[in-house]
């Protein structure tokens, strides 16, 4: 990954100039430790899974922060918790400084609510995962996400502004192969995609769960990882899964808590905000890498994900998925959730932020009918939204209908 432009980069360097300390977290494997050694030569680095660096930070955290003031990074930082509060006092003493610290941490649904807690108004926080489509093509198509950040993203917008990145092959290999980035890298090597999916599912299960949460259920916990890929793009149910794997429903909604806050999980809530109509209240999501998803449902090859029954759903997770990673790395502040009522009308991802409300529907395939439509146009007018987008693999972006916008992902991303 050694020269591969992440977006995450330029938000870092704008949040050292913001804050005295930023945290990066995201899940294992996906290129923090990376980051960090990209940074200049002036930073130091300390790495809290070595002994001879825990050793030397928890005997007095204290001292060790008044001897290393500035320019210090610390990979996995959650290994130690009490790092946070000694850190606090570091920054007390000179806080007008900024860019002093970058910490980052992994798989610890605690370690965020520490970080939060102990460095409130002292630390920014951004969330890392693997790799994007536009990273891998190390072309930066920037027009989408600027049109949000601008607030420009309505009726108006000209369509001639938007080019394509990439081609529909190597988007479907990316999106069969994922972006943990060792895999991804090495994918032309036989056998190697699969076996280091196998080992970064046991690691994960091992060194991260049964670590995290003594005395979990592995196998149950595992049959819940397979469960929860076959579920990935629709709405959970509780009761069945509960059923299914023979455990009670809150047993379920803790198993989800565990893999959404380890960053396997994303859970999306459903829109709930001024809606006339009885809508579904369960919540939906996706497993976040679509390689790993494919993994876990034994779909070997591009052949067998685009005859699976859940194809459709899974294209949905894997965009839905790229959108919500590139405006993390990018600081775009966001909500997320999706719509559907009880009568069938859905919306697959609704966004929220200093751009108002954006609806987003999510189709794999070219040919866009009316009738598939409908859902996005009653809640665009419903809701008085600017605009309503749809994602498929047109040739082109055209318009559908005054307010109903459809965009290629090859011209997002």
């Amino acid at each position: 990954m050694q020269g591969m432009e992440r977006s995450i980069n330029r938000t870092v360097e704008e949040y050292l100039e913001y804050f005295p300390c930023v945290a990066v977290i995201g899940p294992r494997q996906c290129g923090k430790t990376t980051l960090l050694h990209s940074l200049n030569s002036d930073w130091n680095h300390f790495d809290l899974e070595k002994g001879t660096d825990i050793e030397q930070i928890s005997a007095d955290p204290d001292l060790f922060l008044r001897l290393n003031p500035n320019m210090v990074t610390i990979d996995e930082a959650q290994l130690f918790p009490s790092l946070f509060k000694a850190l606090r006092v570091s920054i007390d003493s000179n806080r007008e400084a900024k860019g002093r610290f970058i910490l980052t941490g992994s798989s610890s649904p605690s370690l965020t609510t520490s970080i939060t807690e102990s460095l409130a108004g002292r630390v920014g926080i951004i969330e890392m995962a693997p790799l994007t489509f536009n990273e891998v093509l190390g072309s930066q198509n920037e027009y989408f996400y600027q049109l949000l950040i601008d607030n420009k993203l309505d009726s108006t917008l000209e369509i001639k502004n938007f080019t394509q990145n990439g081609n529909l092959s190597l988007l479907h290999d990316f999106w069969l192969k994922g972006g943990y980035p060792e895999p991804w890298l090495n994918r032309n090597k036989k056998r190697f995609h699969s076996t280091w999916m196998t080992n970064y599912v046991t690691s994960y299960l091992h060194r991260d769960i049964k670590l995290l949460f003594p005395g979990i259920d592995e196998i149950r916990f595992r049959m819940f990882l397979s469960m929860l890929a076959s579920s990935s793009g629709q709405v959970l149910n509780y009761s069945d899964m509960a059923r299914s794997l023979d455990v009670s429903q809150p047993t379920i909604k803790d198993y989800l808590f565990k893999t959404h806050h380890t960053f396997i999980w994303r859970t999306l809530p459903p829109f709930e905000k001024n809606v006339q109509k009885r809508i579904i209240k369960h919540p939906k999501g996706h497993l976040r890498d679509s390689g790993l998803l494919y993994h876990l449902l034994r779909i070997p090859d591009r052949n067998g994900l685009l005859s699976h029954p859940r194809m459709g759903r899974f294209w949905e997770s894997f965009v839905s998925e790229q959108i919500l990673t590139n405006l993390q790395a990018r600081g775009i502040p966001f909500d997320a959730s999706y719509y559907r009522t009880s009568a069938g009308a859905e919306v697959d991802l609704i966004l929220e932020g200093n751009f108002g409300i954006l609806p987003i529907e999510i189709k794999h395939s070219q040919t866009i009918t009316k009738k598939s439509l409908r859902g996005i146009v009653d809640f665009v007018s419903e809701q008085n939204c600017s605009l309503g987008i749809v994602i498929n693999n047109d040739e082109r972006p055209r318009w559908y209908t005054p307010k109903i916008l459809g965009i290629p992902f090859l011209f997002m991303s």
